[in-house]
């Protein structure tokens, strides 16, 4: 079965999914109305994805237990064979999670070492996104064992026990599901790293909570995908020349270093700019000159070349670091593009070069400008001691740049606070150069005046879903080429 499309989708933290369903309630939808359509959702992925299955539902103490009630009725009610093992006692269930415990008319099991002999599918309804605790006792060790059997299916209700909804991380033992549902919009859980590991497959399900909801939670988080920026790009139009598509600087290292910028310089024209300009020591213009025809070259032996060509209005965008060297020469044509009002990419030495020294690059920033560090380079500038997505919006803050954490599960984050979480890239989109396209794709979609937010997250996922196109063996070199089809699928039709 296909993983279901969440791109564009609003992601809701574990409080922000609490007020929607306090909302819900308070315009009239009960909890026992919400808590059978959650249970009936996930029950009806469950006969979807699944062949008839003796199944084993282990149901948590809250409203998670809850809906495993629910599962479990509606299951045996489809002709599955259905056994319930519950944490704790019956009668100390409360709320919606006891009424639901009231309509199961199988046997209730306690929970205990034993409760996976003899399943093919373990739904797991023990604990919800908002357990902030490691597993311990009956639950960690079944977790454990449930990850050791290979034959068995694992079927996770809102996210799998063990594991942080707002964060992705998994303090101890957690179980790792084939399959998560969860309800009315994904968590950030669902797809940081390892999070998105542990869930499998993710299915989002309406459970009846109504659109008035998101107005009035108002999240600033979405799943990246087209939806969120198609409207900002930029097309060609009749009337449109190349000096109406805008003109990008890549600035690049010496002769043995030259590969770097000529990528990022082949994506930004691939992604639309106008003209492209490589920026070259003297000493290197034979070996650009070799190896480009559609891209310019400018050799530029002192800063104050470059300066001279910041000068110049129709020049509106700059891509510093690239196998840049980490020098003061990096370090200052930097902060020259951002004294000159330029829209700005800094990846690689540009990042790393202020790494003593961080303030002086973010009281420099004042035009649009989009920051692509890895892990090392993120560190390097910012302090990593919160988890991935609060470190990267406070770096946006902090830094009034656009950041593009970049990972398996890249986050990019705006200084306004909005952020998206990338889930579209490859495996193999781990290759040697392949940043140095995507700040190629940063660059040339900033020269088309996209605004940076719009435009970092549109290259993200251009460069994810260009790797997904080609498949394995995919090296940086087979990038740019890849990108008229990308956009081709993304044109509107006239």
């Amino acid at each position: 079965m296909a993983g279901q499309d969440i791109s564009g989708r609003e992601i809701l933290t574990v409080a922000e999914m609490y007020a929607a369903d306090s909302h819900a309630m308070e315009n009239g939808i009960s909890g026992i109305e919400l808590m059978e359509n959650a249970g009936r959702g996930l029950a009806n992925a469950v006969l979807r994805q699944f062949l008839h299955q003796r199944v084993h539902v282990l149901c948590g103490p809250g409203n998670n237990g809850g809906d495993g009630f629910v599962v479990a009725r509606l299951l045996q009610d489809a002709g599955w064979p259905v056994r319930l093992f519950l944490l704790g006692q019956q009668d100390r269930l409360q709320g919606d999670a006891a009424h639901m415990a009231g309509l199961w008319t199988g046997k209730t099991e306690p929970l205990d070492e034993n409760a996976l002999d003899g399943a093919d599918l373990v739904v797991d309804a023990l604990f919800g996104a908002g357990l902030t605790r490691p597993l311990d006792g009956g639950p960690a060790q079944l977790a454990e064992k449930a990850n050791g059997l290979p034959d068995l299916n694992i079927v996770a209700v809102d996210v799998p026990s063990g594991l942080d909804g707002n964060t992705g991380e998994a303090a101890g033992a957690c179980f790792k599901a084939d399959l998560t549902v969860t309800f009315h919009r994904p968590k950030p859980g669902h797809l940081l790293m390892p999070g998105r590991q542990y869930c499998g497959d993710i299915r989002v399900v309406d459970i009846g909570i109504p659109d008035s909801a998101l107005a009035a939670i108002k999240p600033v988080g979405r799943v990246n995908g087209p939806t969120n920026w198609r409207d900002q790009l930029a097309w060609p139009n009749a009337a449109g020349h190349k000096y109406s598509r805008g003109h990008l600087l890549v600035n690049g290292g010496g002769m043995t270093q030259s590969g770097a910028a000529r990528l990022a310089a082949l994506a930004g024209l691939r992604v639309g700019a106008g003209l492209v300009t490589c920026i070259c020591p003297p000493a290197a213009t034979m070996v650009y000159a070799h190896h480009l025809t559609s891209v310019m070259l400018k050799p530029a032996k002192e800063v104050s070349d470059v300066e001279a060509l910041l000068a110049d209005q129709r020049l509106n965008a700059i891509i510093v670091g690239p196998a840049n060297g980490v020098d003061d020469r990096t370090r200052d044509i930097a902060l020259a593009a951002l004294k000159a009002g330029k829209s700005t990419v800094l990846d690689a030495d540009a990042l790393t070069v202020f790494q003593d020294d961080p303030e002086t690059l973010f009281d420099a920033i004042r035009s649009p400008t989009i920051l692509t560090p890895h892990t090392g380079e993120f560190k390097r500038l910012f302090p990593a001691d919160q988890d991935r997505l609060s470190a990267a919006r406070a770096a946006a803050e902090t830094s009034g740049a656009v950041v593009v954490y970049k990972g398996a599960d890249t986050i990019i984050a705006s200084p306004d606070g909005r952020y998206v979480i990338n889930n579209n890239a490859p495996s193999w989109l781990a290759t040697a150069g392949s940043g140095d396209t995507l700040a190629g794709l940063c660059g040339g979609l900033l020269a088309q005046g996209v605004p940076a937010f719009e435009a970092a997250s549109a290259a993200v996922w251009m460069h994810g879903d260009a790797a997904r196109r080609f498949g394995p063996g995919l090296i940086a070199d087979d990038m740019a080429g890849l990108i008229p089809s990308v956009l081709r699928d993304l044109m509107p039709t006239r």
